[in-house]
């Protein structure tokens, strides 16, 4: 119930420009648009269930609420941080009556992800018998922290974080609401929108503090970074963007591209990551993509890893840099990688072959009766230092699993492998 004097209370000026019609909300037109599936959907009358996945600020409660108006639907918002199953009961039973009054119902969560896997199967019968028309609204990827029953029987819709044009647009909508102009410089404009980070809420929330100011101000770069405080940017070291940012990391150094893979070292250390994460996939990738290609690139990970322990944070982080941009620059190979992955598949499949009993030592009179050892060549007393033996199990062809690049120092390594191949061969046919 709307209270006496609630009309008369100040709102934020995020709540005063909140959207009153689809149209309004900006930066989704590739939901919402015509072309979209939920313009689409709206369109041809049907609404089906849907989980709203996007970043903070980008519209998932005003999309919900707008599209229980648009639908003649009635609205029951909850969020899954302060509701629980007695909400979810009451909330049911309303839809029912609304139901048997001809008049459906809009359950709108928000953070649905929130809630245990138990309490997501409690929506599914009211979900599949059109009881409430679900709109679950999330920051987290849906495929890790929602059931894949709730799953299928919604449509996930991706937000996407708010351009620079859709951001300007509430800024503009921001200075006719308030009737006066930002009092920034036009570089300061631009800092205000980096600022947000594609949150169009912490837009509007920061814009009403620049509000405040003498409208005379003008205040430039610096003098706005004095009166509002940074945004620290979106990560978090559980969930999803720690692992898009770390293949975002990896990739670039696979592919060679040290500035890119700078910059999202740069974003993984200013979002907080643990410095002992990063340099643990810096050394795999070193063994990984780059392998016998460069030797060096292990030791140089390791030393920077050595290097950040002693020195700490943010000294530290230039060593880590440094490892970086040596694996970027580093010839590449993943042929060890490849190598290892075919002797491990090949152990599989030959189960428990004992070694050829010439390699085995004989360190008793009885395993030396069973042929331990018997007709082993001493490498070294070969004239060039390779005997030729056999050393797969009896029983198993001889398998080539690696195969080295011809890049860095790689290139010498194939060159070593084909002169001990050859010297093989020559061997094998003296003993026919």
């Amino acid at each position: 119930m709307t209270g006496l004097f609630e009309s008369q209370a100040p709102r934020p000026l995020a709540d005063r420009l909140r959207p009153a019609v689809l149209d309004a909300v900006v930066g989704q037109d590739h939901l919402i648009g015509a072309e979209g599936p939920i313009g689409r959907m709206l369109s041809g009358r049907r609404l089906a269930s849907m989980i709203l996945w996007g970043p903070p600020g980008t519209g998932k409660t005003t999309i919900a609420r707008l599209l229980a108006d648009t639908s003649d639907l009635a609205f029951e918002p909850l969020s899954a941080v302060f509701s629980g199953v007695a909400d979810l009961r009451k909330v049911f039973e309303r839809a029912k009556q609304r139901r048997l009054a001809g008049q459906g119902t809009l359950l709108f969560i928000d953070e649905i992800h929130r809630f245990n896997r138990a309490q997501q199967d409690g929506f599914l019968p009211y979900v599949e018998n059109g009881t409430v028309v679900l709109v679950g609204a999330t920051t987290e990827n849906p495929s890790f922290e929602l059931n894949a029953a709730l799953l299928s029987r919604c449509q996930v819709f991706v937000l996407k974080r708010l351009d620079d044009r859709a951001l300007d647009e509430l800024l503009r909508r921001a200075e006719a609401e308030t009737g006066h102009d930002l009092p920034l410089t036009t570089e300061a404009r631009v800092a205000v929108l980096a600022m947000a980070d594609g949150d169009g809420r912490y837009l509007l929330n920061l814009a009403e503090e620049v509000f405040a100011l003498s409208p005379d101000a003008d205040l430039d770069t610096a003098a706005l970074t004095q009166v509002v405080q940074k945004r620290a940017p979106l990560y978090d070291k559980a969930q999803e963007g720690h692992y898009n940012l770390i293949s975002a990391l990896h990739k670039s150094l696979r592919g060679s591209d040290a500035d890119a893979a700078l910059y999202w070292l740069a974003r993984m250390l200013a979002g907080g990551e643990a410095a002992a994460y990063i340099a643990r996939r810096l050394l795999r990738f070193a063994s990984e993509d780059v392998g016998l290609a460069d030797p060096q690139a292990l030791v140089q990970v390791l030393a920077a890893w050595d290097a950040y322990d002693r020195l700490g944070n943010p000294e530290g982080e230039l060593a880590l840099a440094q490892a970086v941009l040596y694996l970027a620059t580093a010839p590449k190979s993943n042929a060890a990688y490849r190598a290892f992955g075919a002797a491990a598949r090949a152990a599989k499949e030959t189960g428990s072959l004992a070694p050829p009993a010439h390699i085995l030592n004989a360190p008793t009179g009885l395993m030396r009766d069973l042929g331990y050892g018997k007709g082993y060549a001493y490498d070294h007393d070969a004239p060039d230092g390779f005997s030729g033996q056999n050393y797969f199990p009896e029983g198993m062809a001889r398998r080539d699993f690696y195969d080295p690049a011809e890049r860095g120092f790689e290139r010498e390594v194939r060159k070593r492998l084909e002169y001990w191949a050859r010297l093989r061969q020559e061997r094998q046919d003296k003993s026919k």
